[in-house]
This record gives C-alpha cells, structure tokens and sequence, in this order.
C-alpha cells in the first residue's frame, strides 16, 4: 500500500507538471483575473501590490494527495505591471491528507534586493531562500503594518475568498522558459 501511495504522488506530481503547462498568453490573462479578485476581496492590497518592487503570481496551485501530497502551479513574475518571467511552483508533502484544492498565491516583493535575489537564484525555495509573510488582512481590507513592512509578503486566495490557515513553506519556485 505505501509503495502505491508513493507512485501515486509522483505521478500526479509529474503528471500535473505536463498536463497544466500554459502557454504565456494564458498565464497573463489568468495573471490578470486573479489580481482582480484579490483587489474584489481586499481592496487594500491594491495600493501594497502598487508600491511593490515586483509581484509573482500563481493564479492556480493545485494541491492534491493520499498520505502524500504535491502540489503544482504555473504563474508570472511583473514588474511595473508587466510580465518579466514566467515560473512554477512545485511541493511536496507527507502525513494525514486526501483530497484536492485549488488556490492562487500572490507573492510580493516590497524590497528591491529580495527581488533581485529571486530573480537571479536557480530555483528559489520558500523558507530557505526567502521567507514570505502571510499577510492577515481584516474586514477593512487593512493589514498589520508590521507585517507590511516585511520584504516578502504573501496572500493566499481561495475560490471562496482569502484564505488564513494555510502555508508558503516548502514550495520551491522555478524558471520557466516561455
């Protein structure tokens, strides 16, 4: 049973790797939409994402597993509004899990050199290279300015709205080349 645990995570780890490959078109349109309902959600993040040094965004992570999980996502780095690189985003989990979610994770580069070292590492990896600060934004769509004054900070948006109870760590975030 564990072997067929293992070879199941793998393939929906690959499988996904091939079967969600976008083509850049795609991914700016969907870049697109998911900014706009995190800005329907929270209108404050409108002015945080505005006075960004860059945003990377992954309109849809797909996680799914059975004891082991993976995750997978494709999605695009912009800066002054447009798109400077296109990456994925690829994890891997082990413990108590069965089912599947889909999920879109805003990444913002508030500092300048934190977005340089993004850019120039070969495959970035959430917690190790960087740490991104999940940001809790109130009913007012206001944030701590504490955590507003972090380097990276991040927001989850789930198709029911923004999401609290989950985590960046672990993810590792790569180059593609489109």
């Amino acid at each position: 049973m564990n072997r067929f645990r293992l070879l199941f995570a793998l393939a929906l780890a690959f499988g996904a790797t091939a079967a969600l490959a976008k083509s850049a078109a795609v991914i700016n349109v969907e870049v697109e939409e998911a900014l706009q309902k995190l800005y329907k959600a929270r209108p404050g993040t409108k002015g945080v994402i505005s006075r960004s040094a860059g945003v990377l965004v992954f309109p849809a992570v797909y996680k799914g597993g059975v004891g082991l999980g993976a995750e997978y996502g494709e999605g695009a780095l912009l800066e002054d509004g447009r798109a400077s690189g296109y990456y994925n985003l690829v994890s891997g989990s082990v413990g108590l899990q069965l089912g599947g979610q889909r999920r879109a994770q805003i990444i913002v580069f508030m500092d300048p050199a934190a977005l340089e070292r993004f850019k120039a590492s070969d495959g970035w990896k959430i917690g190790v290279d960087g740490s991104v600060v999940l940001v809790n934004l109130g009913a007012s769509g206001k944030a701590d300015t504490q955590q507003l004054n972090q380097p990276i900070l991040g927001f989850i948006l789930g198709e029911q709205g923004l999401m609290y109870s989950t985590s960046f760590e672990g993810a590792k975030i790569t180059r593609l080349h489109k």
